[in-house]
């Protein structure tokens, strides 16, 4: 594999967006835009109750706001995921409800309402193939919905397991194995042997008692491979997780997530988000209003892999960097979102 860590990297801040009049909560890039040609897209999520849509222009290379979905949800939208046809845009809110939004030719029609979550819905999730969506929430549940034509949704599971809010649901990137983390300090990993069947059980706790967070778990994401997965906490501290994914491929029954290392000493207050890039460079962001960057080192593989800061940007906010993430396309750029209710867009570029 190349190794990042040899090369100069400096990050450029290519733009600010303003729109939004609360805090920036979470970001989702369109999967189908930024590349072969067609125009990057993300959308942002806000406490000011509203969704905004942002393209680049080809022209100019600015961003600007093409659409403001809104008057659906009554409280805070806490998470925002796409399809990965890129069509439909589900939104999680306060407001105890999950919002299906619709791209109809630019103009984003609400086509379906979820509900059954008792509070807050904090995290949203599609799976790889467009079937599944995932939700969860401050009830302490994870809901498994089928998509269905027509725009329905049917819930088909309704998973109890964790002990406190449910803080982020992520699907594999390959497999329909669903991923939950949770004020409660762990991950679990649920998964159903028929995917025909509805059902879904937990096959894995990640706690402390096994290398786990001693706190809030608070996003996940995973390598591009899928056979990965980086967490990030209130512990102040990043994990690395590896499982033999081919295995579970092959029909093999389950494979057990394993712990491979952990990223300590960097940031000095919460992280709340944390994303994996293509090339395999996790970004960061937290409370200590930074963003960061760490690659695998090509050292001491010894005692498997290790992990260096590839870049600190202090101040990269004015408040807590709420979310990060890397866009598709072929560039290196970043999207981070902050209480200081701004959006900015990053480079990562090489200065060699």
């Amino acid at each position: 594999m190349e190794f990042l860590d040899d090369g100069n990297y400096e990050l450029r801040e290519i733009q600010t967006l303003e729109g939004h009049t609360d805090r920036v909560w979470s970001l989702a890039w369109k999967p189908t835009a930024g590349v072969d040609g067609v125009a990057p897209v993300f959308a942002s999520c806000s406490g000011d109750k509203t969704v905004r849509i942002w393209e680049q222009s080809a022209s100019s290379r600015f961003w600007n706001c093409k659409a403001v979905l809104e008057e659906m949800h009554t409280r805070t939208v806490r998470s925002c995921a796409w399809s990965p046809s890129g069509k439909l845009l589900a939104t999680a809110s306060f407001d105890a409800t999950t919002c299906i939004w619709e791209d109809v030719g630019g103009d984003y029609e609400c086509v379906a309402t979820l509900e059954g979550h008792e509070n807050e819905v904090k995290s949203v999730s599609w799976n790889a193939s467009g079937t599944l969506l995932a939700t969860c929430g401050r009830d302490k549940s994870v809901w498994i919905w089928e998509v269905m034509p027509g725009n329905e949704f049917e819930c088909v599971s309704v998973l109890q397991g964790h002990a406190q809010d449910v803080k982020m649901v992520q699907w594999h990137p390959t497999m329909d194995v669903l991923f939950s983390c949770s004020y409660d300090n762990t991950i679990k990993v649920w998964w159903a042997e028929d995917t025909d069947s509805d059902n879904w059980h937990c096959v894995q706790t990640i706690s402390e008692s096994n290398n786990g967070h001693s706190s809030t778990i608070w996003a996940l994401s995973f390598n591009a491979k899928g056979d990965k997965l980086v967490s990030c906490s209130d512990d102040l501290t990043i994990k690395i997780w590896g499982a033999d994914i081919t295995r579970m491929q092959s029909g093999d029954g389950y494979a057990s997530w394993r712990h491979l290392c952990t990223i300590s000493g960097y940031h000095d207050r919460t992280i709340f988000s944390v994303h994996w890039s293509r090339e395999g460079i996790i970004a960061s962001g937290a409370a200590d209003d930074s963003v960061q960057f760490f690659v695998e080192s090509k050292d001491d593989l010894i005692d498997g892999p290790s992990y260096k800061m590839l870049l600190k940007k202090e101040k990269a906010h004015d408040m807590d960097v709420n979310s990060v993430q890397w866009s598709p396309g072929e560039r290196r750029l970043l999207a981070s979102a902050s209480d200081d209710g701004m959006i900015k867009i990053w480079e990562l570029a090489n200065t060699l």
